[in-house]
């Protein structure tokens, strides 16, 4: 693996600033990767809406695609960039999350994983190498490497046996794809391949499995497992003990977080890439992040309010309707009001991002995470 893919640029205590340069370009981190499970961030957002926020990143599923409309056709359509129209990096999950959310319709073994699909009921195995596949099929620009997501309530002996599956299957995920990067017709065959921590709550377990997989030289590291009914102050416990035992000269990744708060804590114990559904689900339900803290436009006080969610806020939603408009249209059911407060949800994290790098680059990271964290706890009316 080329070392000068990831580039550290500053650092600030354990903040990283950092770029990690792709065959789909250069990802500015700390970066906050836009959800959009089955290729579409839901909430009617298209790609030019994506390039308009600032979006880096957009995160789509493996299993999703898989099941529909199946990864095969999309390899035929010429990959997930092409069939999505979006030309920056994309990051594919595994479907190791599936393991841990449909917990019901699977069974696990050493081989991998039977599942039941969630829309037809049709029987599906997916094993590391079948997920690498899949993510091949799908030309995603890094694929994540296949896992099982324990419950953080697991015991211990549970929680161990799974972590060292998780390092085998982590070990046939690297030799699946470096014989599907050798291969004339695959897509892209520059895919990088992140591996994933875990360990629920058990600190102890997460540094082992740590410095295991820092051994295989991969292209990146995430963190998972986190984010699944343990408490903040757990998460933050379980980064400070374990981040430090990732290789520092590649990224990292904390999987599924986070609230605005999650992120700046995450940052500032040195993850690079994050991924949430809030800001696209919250949006939904028109509940908005500002910068005073949240909004819940569904609230009778915005009924003839003629400001923008956001004054002084740039993104599509603020710069031409006002919160009395929004919260009609979210009334009335119109998916316009559900659109708008997505942009802008997406819009904010994206931005909040941006201000974050902007702060490392500046060596002020610690006094604008201050600033910032104290501003939106001025007010939250969800």
């Amino acid at each position: 693996m080329e070392q000068k893919r990831y580039r550290l640029l500053k650092q600030e205590g354990r903040a990283k600033r950092a770029q990690l340069h792709t065959v789909h370009g250069i990802i500015q981190t700390p970066v906050f990767m836009n959800v959009g499970t089955a290729a579409a961030i839901k909430g009617a957002v298209s790609t030019e809406d994506l390039e308009g926020i600032g979006t880096q990143v957009e995160l789509s599923n493996t299993y999703h695609l898989h099941v529909r409309p199946g990864d095969v056709k999309i390899r035929q359509l010429g990959g997930l960039h092409k069939f999505m129209s979006w030309d920056k990096p994309i990051l594919t999950d595994s479907g190791g999350f599936q393991v841990f959310s449909l917990a019901g319709l699977r069974k696990i073994r050493e081989e991998g994983v039977c599942f039941h699909s969630h829309i037809d009921g049709r029987k599906i195995f997916m094993g590391p190498e079948e997920s690498i596949q899949i993510q091949s099929n799908l030309a995603s620009t890094i694929a994540m490497a296949f896992d099982e997501c324990p419950s953080s309530k697991a015991d211990r002996i549970y929680v161990q046996n799974s972590v060292d599956r998780t390092y085998r299957w982590l070990v046939r995920c690297k030799e699946e794809m470096a014989r599907l990067n050798r291969l004339e017709e695959t897509l892209n065959k520059e895919q990088m391949l992140f591996g994933i921590n875990q360990g629920a709550v058990f600190a102890d377990i997460r540094v082992a499995h740590a410095r295991r997989i820092a051994e295989l030289d991969l292209d990146g590291y995430a963190v998972g497992g986190l984010a699944v009914g343990e408490s903040h102050e757990e998460m933050y416990e379980i980064l400070e003990e374990t981040v430090p035992h990732l290789p520092a000269d590649k990224p990292t990744y904390l999987m599924g977080v986070g609230t605005p708060a999650n992120i700046l804590e995450g940052v500032e114990r040195g993850i690079d890439f994050f991924d949430c559904v809030y800001p696209s689900r919250n949006g939904r339900h028109g509940h908005v992040y500002t910068n005073q803290g949240k909004r819940n436009l569904f609230n009778a006080r915005y009924e003839l309010d003629q400001r923008p969610i956001e004054e002084g806020c740039s993104c599509p939603a603020c710069r031409r309707y006002s919160r009395a408009y929004i919260r009609h249209l979210l009334k009335a059911g119109e998916m316009l009001g559900m659109r708008l407060c997505v942009l802008h949800n997406l819009y904010f994290y994206n931005t909040m991002m941006a201000e974050i790098r902007d702060a490392l680059d500046a060596g002020s990271f610690a006094s604008y995470k201050k600033a910032k964290l104290d501003g939106m706890q001025e007010q939250s009316d969800l």
